[in-house]
């Protein structure tokens, strides 16, 4: 009835078209104008053409590909196969707000902020760890590692040792027994022909850690031999520049012959270690360095080369 015919047949015969014949569609698929103009209005990222004859779907594929071609971002156009998988690759920019003690200094380009990022729904906070509980639901933990090994030798020798390794050693008690603190992060208490190393888990506490362990079973290996060179003695009137000379040859047994640098006329070494510097002023032999752990390292090492080469008197008490 769509030519509109003057007759229509019918089972009775002939019958004339006394109606007027309208064609309506109710289809819900576009031509190819149709589809170009709406992908062209919302401009996404990604086309996925699918519920096609595969080798329109191609034609379809191409065509929108060549359109696209010219555009400054062109989209990724698919026409997958049944059960073919995609993988899509979305791209967004997050922004992270700081708060607390962080935001007390308003950062400027390139300035580098450390803290946890936490994200509550769709905003994210950067705040510093110990903040955590007033930000956040989250806790704090520390990790309290402790270690104890058998010790036999006297634990005044130890003491002496400890001092050469660290430095400053604080001594006091705990529970009436003997307790040192070295680095000011590991304790050292002593028991019954055995000692315990304690120390809160971190990055410097496993490493100071390991340095006081690796003493304790030195010492308690073979005590008599650091004993002997504990109270080893050295005729007080060592020739200054004679030390000087032994300084920089540790640190170049150290660090490296590149990495010294000796300066004899301004009394200077110059330590470089991973972009790190460290002065050595041979007048005071006092050490200068922003590192932390680069200013421990060569300060340790300037005082255990001045202890072993003067007089020191240990006094030898028998552990308890």
């Amino acid at each position: 009835m769509v030519p509109r015919p003057p007759e229509q047949c019918h089972y009775c015969g002939l019958l004339p078209l006394k109606c007027s014949v309208n064609y309506i569609s109710f289809s819900a698929h576009t031509d190819y104008n149709q589809t170009s103009e709406f992908l062209m209005l919302l401009k996404p990222a990604h086309i996925i053409l699918v519920h096609g004859e595969q080798s329109e779907m191609q034609r379809l594929r191409t065509a929108l590909k060549r359109e696209y071609e010219d555009t400054p971002d062109p989209a990724e156009i698919f026409a997958p196969a049944n059960n073919e998988e995609i993988v899509l690759n979305f791209r967004g920019e997050k922004m992270a707000k700081i708060v607390g003690r962080l935001a007390a200094k308003k950062p400027k380009a390139g300035d580098k902020i450390s803290g946890v990022l936490v994200k509550r729904g769709f905003n994210y906070h950067i705040v510093s760890p110990d903040e955590l509980e007033h930000y956040t639901d989250l806790k704090q933990g520390v990790v309290l590692q402790k270690q104890t090994i058998p010790f036999t030798a006297p634990f005044s020798l130890l003491h002496h040792c400890l001092q050469q390794l660290a430095g400053t050693v604080e001594q006091s008690e705990k529970s009436s027994r003997s307790c040192l603190k070295v680095f000011d992060s590991v304790t050292v208490q002593q028991e019954h022909n055995k000692i315990s190393i304690e120390w809160e888990g971190s990055e410097m506490g496993d490493m100071y850690a390991d340095a006081v362990l690796t003493l304790c079973l030195q010492i308690e290996a073979n005590p008599q031999a650091i004993k002997q060179s504990s109270l080893r003695s050295i005729t007080k009137g060592q020739d200054k520049s004679s030390f000087e000379d032994r300084v920089e040859k540790l640190m170049i047994e150290l660090y490296g012959e590149d990495n010294v640098s000796y300066q004899p006329k301004l009394k200077y070494i110059t330590v470089t270690l991973d972009d790190h510097k460290a002065v050595i002023n041979l007048k005071s032999y006092t050490v200068q360095c922003q590192n932390e752990s680069l200013h421990q390292m060569v300060s340790s090492a300037i005082r255990r080369l001045h202890n072993a080469l003067t007089p020191v008197n240990v006094p030898i008490i028998p552990a308890t």
